[in-house]
């Protein structure tokens, strides 16, 4: 059946993309396109034809479930499908609404004219994947709307409104039916025998283009150091200027394959498809029934307390709040309150609207308010003690049905889910500081946490526009559980040589977007601390770490108390290196008998970055992450890992899981190396003697 519906309507011929959801252009329905066209030609009473979409979406391009599959490069291609309706002899409008970006915009532009929908958006997203438009995109859209609109939308790669193009790109916006609208425009085309206009014959009307090319390339190259895509929407775009339109689809084609091939391409594109794949549960399948959210009680009113409730106040769903006392009830409203008036001040919120989100919030001192709750959320110290008080009381007040989530970032969340009767309706939703702005949940899975509950979990995550990557339960689930051994990396690299503000500057360098020290100063050094300890009394002589217990033993607990690894002054975020600090490390140094070795910036990231993978290897053979993609999508959501470079995972698979095997057998043989912390997981080894990847 042909994905490109075909139907008269008096003398015209109406296409309809029929590739549910978002129309995506693959293989059917290119070759549905060119049929149809070729219909339309052969049909002597069709004297012109309108290319439409779905309410929803004309098209968003490529189908992405084409993607690395031999159907993607099939014929007919986008480029040619685009050609073949802009020569027709007919003249062809396409009447857009909803979605219109990448592929499909550039399918809009190989049309004649083109009327649009108030509320469509138009876009080129294709720097998102560390390309430029491959279709025609760069040659056309110049030739119509000038350089600088045009390059704005390619680099840029965010859509933008269909009215913002009114009169160039648009030929007429349309408030009503569609349909009849490009029926009538099709009719009035006809009637005024208005010529056909070929984008592909236009020149570029710019006298001082060279002159603003250079400006916007010298611009551009400053904000997009990591990615090679927005400098060759540049180059692209400069050969409509000086060549003939057959000659600049050329440079086109040749950029867009050699960006194809780029690292950063290749790490973009993971991203794309991993963000994808983290939403499929393998044994929960889609339309698995979900549990209705309309009310959430939020435990704690803390930091990470007041974040989790403006979440659900911004997508519309009522909070009921709970303190145990009042200062902490008025302290954690204020600073909510603060948030959203400093949203107000950057002209990101309208006061109207921060007043009707924290109307949204109703503070309580009684568990009993929390009666009508569907989902309720402690977000309160992460003590096992303090959370079985919680749970435990919840029990008795929740109603049947109501999901019990905990916001714990490292404890057993089965245990948690034993303090009740119903460990069914138990989760974890570990949500990251500030949680109102962080995009990552790891939603936490126990052994009994049901199907539904599950599901209910990641609709509601994409409502409160969070991503989210399901875990298995283990002391620090997915992010914390690496980063632990990141830490620890880190903090043997002192004892070695190092200092902390070298071993920051060497991981920012590499793209990282905080440096470990500069991370912890900023998160809390206790946090860390109390964590040390639990595990300390758990499993006696392990996750040591002697400076940073000095630190917090003297009170150094990170920016909050203007010192820890750095010192900061009164107001100030920047870290400043404190001799106390240095003083404490080469302490530590002569305790242990360590003589201290100049370190490079290369061993450093070799280090970190090695030990952040391998434990990733190892939480992925026990089942604890879904796939190695997910780790990725972790990682860049909540740690600041660098998107050029697609995660830790996909890093590895670009450096080659040989290569990273044998750094860490070298590293593990060192003197004095601890041995098992460094030997390579199980499932590391295997895949690089077989000469595969984490994500192929």
């Amino acid at each position: 059946m042909s994905q490109a519906q075909y139907q008269v309507r008096g003398p015209v011929a109406v296409i309809t993309l029929d590739n549910p959801p978002l129309n995506g252009l693959g293989h059917a329905l290119r070759s549905g396109i060119v049929a149809a066209i070729d219909r339309a030609a052969a049909d002597e009473a069709v004297q012109a034809v309108v290319l439409t979409g779905s309410e929803r979406a004309f098209s968003a391009g490529a189908d992405v479930r084409e993607f690395g599959t031999s159907k993607a490069g099939m014929e007919p291609s986008l480029p040619n499908v685009i050609r073949i309706v802009e020569s027709s002899a007919k003249p062809v409008i396409a009447a857009i609404s909803g979605a219109c970006l990448g592929g499909g915009l550039e399918l809009t532009l190989g049309c004649h004219f083109r009327i649009a929908r108030a509320d469509a958006s138009l876009g080129l997203p294709e720097v998102k994947l560390g390309l430029i438009p491959g279709a025609g995109g760069t040659q056309r859209l110049p030739r119509l709307v000038g350089l600088e609109p045009a390059l704005n939308l390619m680099v840029s790669g965010n859509p933008v409104p269909a009215r913002a193009f009114a009169g160039t790109l648009i030929d007429e916006i349309v408030e009503g039916d569609l349909l009849e609208a490009a029926l009538a425009f099709a009719q009035k085309v006809l009637d005024e025998q208005r010529p056909i206009r070929r984008l592909s014959e236009l020149k570029v009307k710019e006298p001082d283009g060279e002159a603003w090319l250079q400006f916007a390339r010298n611009n551009i190259a400053a904000l997009s150091k990591n990615f090679p895509a927005p400098l060759k929407c540049v180059d692209a775009v400069a050969s409509t200027l000086t060549r003939s339109f057959d000659e600049g689809m050329r440079v086109e084609r040749e950029i867009f394959y050699g960006l194809m091939n780029t690292p950063e391409s290749r790490a973009l594109r993971h991203v794309f498809a991993a963000e994808r794949a983290a939403g499929k549960i393998p044994d929960v399948p889609e339309g698995t029934p979900t549990r209705t959210v309309k009310q959430v009680g939020v435990i704690g009113a803390g930091t990470m307390g007041g974040g989790i409730a403006m979440n659900f106040v911004n997508a519309g769903i009522p909070v009921v709040l709970l303190e145990t006392r009042q200062e902490a009830l008025d302290r954690g409203l204020a600073t909510i309150r603060r948030n959203y008036e400093n949203t107000v001040k950057k002209g990101k919120l309208k006061p109207g609207e921060m007043e009707a989100r924290l109307a949204r919030i109703t503070p309580t001192l009684d568990y009993a308010a929390l009666a009508d709750a569907d989902l309720i959320v402690e977000a309160v110290f992460e003590e096992i003690g303090v959370k079985e008080q919680v749970f435990r009381t919840l029990d008795e007040v929740a109603k049947p049905g109501a999901i019990l989530a905990s916001n714990t970032s490292t404890l057993d969340l089965n245990r948690i889910a034993s303090f009740t009767k119903r460990p069914q309706d138990v989760i974890g939703l570990h949500f990251f500081s500030p949680a109102n702005v962080m995009k990552l949940l790891e939603v936490v899975r126990g052994e009994k946490t049901s199907p539904d509950v599950l599901a209910t979990a990641m609709q509601l995550a994409k409502k409160i526009r969070k991503v989210a990557v399901v875990s298995g339960v283990c002391d620090g689930f997915i992010g914390n559980r690496m980063i632990a051994r990141y830490g620890k990396a880190a903090d043997d690299l002192l004892m070695m040589g190092a200092l902390p503000q070298q071993v920051d500057r060497a991981l920012e360098k590499f793209g990282m977007a905080m440096g470990p020290f500069r991370m912890g100063d900023l998160a809390g050094l206790d946090i860390g601390w109390a964590i040390r300890k639990r595990r300390a009394a758990e499993h006696p002589g392990e996750d040591v770490s002697a400076v940073a217990d000095h630190l917090c033993e003297a009170g150094r607990f990170g920016q909050k108390t203007g010192a820890g690894w750095y010192r900061y002054e009164a107001g100030k975020r920047d870290p400043i290196p404190d001799p106390l600090v240095q003083q404490l490390i080469e302490q530590a140094r002569e305790a242990a008998g360590v003589k201290p070795r100049r370190i490079s910036d290369e061993e450093i990231v070799e280090r970190c970055i090695y030990a952040l993978v391998n434990e990733g290897a190892r939480i992925l053979e026990e089942g604890i992450a879904l796939r190695a993609s997910d780790i990725d999508v972790v990682y860049l959501n909540g740690y600041g890992f660098p998107l050029h470079r697609g995660g830790p995972m996909q890093y590895a698979d670009q450096v080659g899981l040989p290569n990273v095997v044998r750094s860490l057998r070298r590293i593990a043989a060192e003197p004095g190396a601890n041995v098992a912390f460094w030997t390579p997981a199980p499932l590391l080894a295997r895949l690089a003697e077989e000469g595969r990847g984490f994500n192929h």
